[in-house]
């Protein structure tokens, strides 16, 4: 199979991902062999790639946001049918037996794995994964649709939560990637308010079109202030500067597995009457479950520009300039097959 390797990191403009070509990765007991169309690029990729991630190994397959169709089954593996389209999410491991896993917190689990981290991922032809950990994709969803939703969209909605904004109330989004551009849908599904920081004229563009109340730049004072505001943005310098537009009472969430250093907070202007600041880590499998049958339900569209397979390294540079609109999604073959 081809796939593209990464055996150092480096700088994305060094092109450290490799084309090379594989044996396909055999499933063992329980897990599901998974043909990959299509996965979503993230930023946590760019992390793994330029080593802003520790190595944890090597070499590795990386990619985070798969969706394909089981190839074949490993022994006991019975969830699902060869042919049954499925998701390959970040979460792909859990103890499942510490107070974390106990109490509905696997994503705090200390024993963890991770997709395109601890294990292969899917910028490859083929990928293995636990079956207790694939979803099943809505059908309203094309296969270059649903990948974006497996990180992007999930770690959305799990920051959405945290922020504590409920129906009806107001939302502040900085910086307006991929995860951004479905989170504001799943906002405004929920009657919510949306005001909109970042940088580039074209995100600015998509926000207003999907519904944002208000879009401007990442140091625009906004019209009012939040009841609670999603950080997506990895730049730590916004942080206190989202934090002086939140009402009492909001909550600040941090939805990035990577921040630059956060500067010194001021008590009484950044913190005091009680405004709080989460940070979001992972996600729960309850979590993606809920948040695939939300999207579905909200009609989220998704903005994506797709990409071959072989140009991996170019789509993560496109990434880090800022330069994708919506979602990059890598293609695994010459058809772009979508």
């Amino acid at each position: 199979m081809r796939a593209m390797v990464l055996r150092q990191p480096a700088p994305v403009a060094e092109r450290p991902l490799r084309l090379e070509d594989l044996d396909p990765p055999a499933p063992a007991a329980g897990e599901i062999l998974v043909e990959v169309r299509a996965c979503a690029i993230c930023r946590t990729d760019l992390h793994v790639v330029e080593g802003e991630l520790p190595p944890l190994r090597s070499p590795v397959v990386p990619g985070h946001q798969v969706v394909g169709r089981v190839a074949a089954r490993g022994a006991g593996a019975t969830r699902f049918r060869e042919g049954d389209r499925v998701g390959i999410a970040w979460l792909r491991h859990t103890c499942g037996a510490c107070l974390y896993c106990a109490t509905d917190r696997e994503n705090l689990c200390e024993r963890a794995e991770f997709t395109g981290w601890h294990a292969d991922g899917g910028y490859a032809e083929y990928a293995v994964v636990d079956e207790d950990y694939a979803y099943s994709i809505p059908s309203s969803f094309s296969d270059v649709e649903a990948a974006p939703l497996l990180c992007a969209g999930i770690i959305g909605y799990r920051a959405l939560t945290l922020s504590g904004v409920g129906p009806g109330g107001r939302l502040g989004l900085y910086g307006f990637g991929s995860s951004a551009h479905v989170t504001l849908q799943i906002a405004r599904a929920r009657n919510m308010e949306v005001y909109v920081c970042t940088r580039e004229p074209s995100h600015r563009e998509l926000a207003t079109s999907l519904g944002a109340a208000w879009v401007g730049d990442v140091r625009d004072p906004m019209p009012r202030r939040t009841e609670g505001t999603i950080l997506f943005a990895p730049v730590g310098d916004l942080v206190p500067v989202a934090l002086r537009n939140l009402a009492r009472g909001g909550t600040l969430a941090l939805a990035g597995i990577y921040m630059t250093p956060i500067p010194r907070l001021d008590y009484d202007t950044d913190l005091f009457y009680e405004r709080g600041i989460r940070s979001v880590t992972a996600n729960t499998r309850a979590d993606g479950t809920a948040f695939l049958a939300e999207a579905s339900r909200a009609r989220v569209r998704l903005a994506t520009t797709e990409f071959p397979l072989e140009v991996a390294n170019q789509a993560l540079e496109l990434l880090k300039e800022g330069a994708i609109t919506g979602s990059g999604v890598l293609l695994t073959d010459d058809g772009f097959r979508v």
